[in-house]
């Protein structure tokens, strides 16, 4: 599977990889947005994808953020004409049925961000820097930001990361816990790629429902998170792969998954 220029789209061996390639610095335009999500909607649908990578052409940048140029076209009507469509095709991420990870290069600046942290992992080469700047263009980051990177960092550390606008690189950002791997310049893509493998070996149906689990930590309450968590487990125990995976213990062999 392949797409045209601004997203691109591979498939193997269970790993699926998303490039935004909106050269020099693939930036968020309307266009990108709109091939964004039309390609999440396609991968979750698709059995063959079971871990998914998100990552940025060249070296320069994983995303920069919006382009501004658009920014003139759209003040009289932003919500409509940039953020709605934005913040679905964001959310499409951070709703990604299959595990996520991000693989950050060069700059992960606003809007490259913001969506960033719609992945469930992020790995990031020691050269990378991440702000949220919008506040240096008089605005605020509006596709997610004071939400998904709050959950993440803390209230203190998103207000300043806002408040500021200035990047951080990527061992602060690592202590902060906004990304969970640092590895040497330029080998963030090979990183992610070798961790999706691992995860795409993993049985599928229990990989989405644990995801469904942590989810729900975010969602609502402690008591009803527990609660749905328990029909979540009744579901696992019914899959193939369970008992597979019980079968194999007692063979003391390598379970074959089925992921299904």
């Amino acid at each position: 599977m392949s797409d045209s220029a601004l997203v691109r789209v591979t498939v193997e061996g269970g790993v699926a990889v998303l490039t935004l390639d909106n050269p020099p610095l693939n930036l968020v335009t309307l266009e990108l947005t709109r091939r964004l999500r039309e390609a999440l909607d396609r991968l979750a649908a698709d059995p063959a994808a079971r871990v998914l990578v998100v990552t940025g052409a060249g070296a320069r940048a994983f995303c920069a953020g919006s382009d501004v140029s658009e920014f003139p076209s759209v003040a009289d009507d932003v919500i409509r004409k940039k953020l709605a469509p934005e913040n679905q095709a964001y959310s499409r991420l951070d709703d990604f049925p299959k595990p996520t990870i991000a693989a950050l290069n060069g700059l992960a600046y606003g809007g490259g961000l913001e969506l960033a942290v719609c992945c469930d992992i992020l790995v990031a080469g020691a050269d990378v820097r991440l702000a949220l700047p919008e506040v240096k263009l008089g605005v605020l980051p509006g596709s997610g930001g004071p939400v998904r990177v709050l959950r993440r960092v803390g209230e203190g550390r998103a207000k300043e990361l806002m408040f500021t606008g200035d990047p951080i690189d990527a061992e602060t950002a690592r202590g902060w816990g906004l990304v969970n791997r640092v590895v040497p310049p330029g080998h963030a893509l090979a990183a992610a790629l070798e961790l999706a493998r691992t995860l795409a070996d993993r049985p599928n149906r229990a990989l989405q429902l644990i995801k469904e689990a942590a989810d729900l930590a975010q969602d609502t309450t402690e008591d009803e998170a527990i609660r749905q968590t328990l029909a979540l487990s009744a579901a696992v125990f019914r899959t193939d792969d369970a008992r597979e995976g019980v079968r194999a213990f007692f063979a003391k062999e390598a379970p074959r998954w089925r992921h299904r």
